[in-house]
């Protein structure tokens, strides 16, 4: 009996070391980036790794004077309204994070690349270069908010571009740019120049953005501020912002693959006899229209002719299609507009209008009972034809948007009918 105790009690501490051996450790906190759920509490090996500290952090708070680089991987944080002046250049490299903290008046915090500044911003379909707030809990590498919803605005300001091209306004050849208040020099725009380089902007996604400064006065998503043709901007984002998602005052710089969803104000915005192309765009749900075209406030009737080309508009609430001035310039050719509602017209061009637009190839999904003329009314009507959703022969390319913007792979499927 005894020889048979001693048998038993060894193959018992035998199989202890084996369970021993074969337990898994790990971390078992549910709110840590490495936590799993097959580990026991009990067998927690201290390994637990949090999100806040697997992303290194940059707060901005002054101006940038000197060449500047900021690192693939990192959030940078704009604690303050941050100008890049003139000589320097700010190189944000593919998949950077930038947040805005909150603040509104003289303390809304913005990102400006002032005139004779460069911004080289080329974020990649892959990773793609993010603007959004401080609220915000996205990391680099992801491409939705895990926290913040596609209708939330106004949380931060903006990033605004100022060039030396010319712009069109009551006196002079330059002016402050709006959202900025007048005792910052940096937010001086215009020139004679416009052929002027700004730097590189691609693959951005612009987010939460059009914090007020004063009464009726927000930042937009993307602002230009006679912008030059030597400027590269294609491949913008604009999503939720209080204000426009894209406007151009005066300047010449072509820009193309927008998208723009949900603004406050309008989805694409142009004042000042700004001179370029916008092209391959889409707008949804604009808060007033999903275009304003405003022509030159000075005398210069040859500046200013634009042109709108391959684009799309989701009404998708109410808001206008287009909106224009005695003064605007512009053709707008291959563009499919759909989900109309009552309001939702194309403003009558006035009598007095010093310019002929230009409107060809629209296509446009009337609702059943409904006539073009209720909707575009006369200068656009003639260029309308009204085919089903689905149907359309014109509009933007969309594949233009996949992977990399928040648009196209929401879940509500905004781009599904273009």
């Amino acid at each position: 009996m005894k020889k048979n105790f001693t048998l038993v009690a060894m193959a018992v501490i035998g199989l202890a070391a084996i369970t021993s051996s074969c337990k898994k450790e790990g971390c078992t906190d549910p709110t840590a980036a490495n936590y799993n759920e097959e580990i026991k509490e009990k067998n927690d090996d201290g390994s637990c790794v949090y999100i806040w500290e697997t992303v290194d952090t940059v707060y901005v708070g002054s101006n940038i004077s000197a060449n500047t680089t900021w690192e693939t991987g990192k959030t940078y944080i704009l604690t303050d309204r941050v100008a890049v002046t003139a000589g320097a250049t700010l190189t944000i490299e593919p998949g950077v994070v930038v947040k805005g903290e909150a603040g509104t008046g003289a303390n809304a915090t913005a990102l400006i690349i002032a005139r004779d500044a460069k911004l080289m911003a080329q974020g990649t379909a892959a990773s793609p270069i993010i603007f959004t707030s401080v609220a915000d809990d996205i990391v680099p590498g992801q491409i939705a908010s895990p926290n913040l919803s596609t209708d939330l605005d106004g949380l931060w300001g903006g990033l605004i571009v100022l060039g030396n091209a010319k712009i069109s306004v009551a006196s002079g050849t330059e002016a402050q740019i709006e959202g900025i208040p007048a005792s910052d020099s940096n937010g001086k725009y215009g020139g004679s120049d416009d052929a002027d380089n700004s730097g590189v902007i691609q693959y951005i996604s612009i987010r939460h953005g059009g914090a007020n400064i004063g009464d009726g006065n927000e930042i937009n998503g993307l602002t230009c501020g006679g912008v030059g043709t030597g400027t590269t901007i294609d491949h913008v984002e604009i999503i939720s912002n209080q204000d426009d998602g894209v406007e151009m005052f005066g300047g010449s710089v072509d820009v193309s693959d927008v998208v723009v969803l949900n603004t406050g104000d309008d989805g694409l915005d142009t004042d000042q006899g700004y001179s370029g192309t916008i092209s391959n765009f889409i707008v949804i749900n604009a808060g007033d229209a999903a275009m304003e075209l405003d022509g030159i406030e000075g005398s210069d009737l040859g500046n200013g002719n634009h042109t709108f080309s391959n684009g799309g508009v989701k009404v998708d609430g109410g808001s206008e299609l287009c909106d224009t001035d005695a003064n605007t310039n512009v053709n707008m050719n291959n563009i499919f507009w759909y989900d109309f509602e009552s309001g939702s017209v194309f403003t009558e061009l006035p009598t007095t209008s010093v310019v002929a637009p230009v409107f060809s190839s629209f296509e446009a999904n009337i609702p059943a009972g409904d006539a073009i003329t209720d909707y575009f009314l006369s200068g656009s009507d003639a260029a309308v034809t009204d085919v089903a959703v689905g149907s359309q022969t014109v509009g933007p390319t969309k594949s233009a948007f996949d992977t990399w913007t928040w648009t196209a792979i929401h879940a509500d499927g905004y781009l599904a009918d273009f």
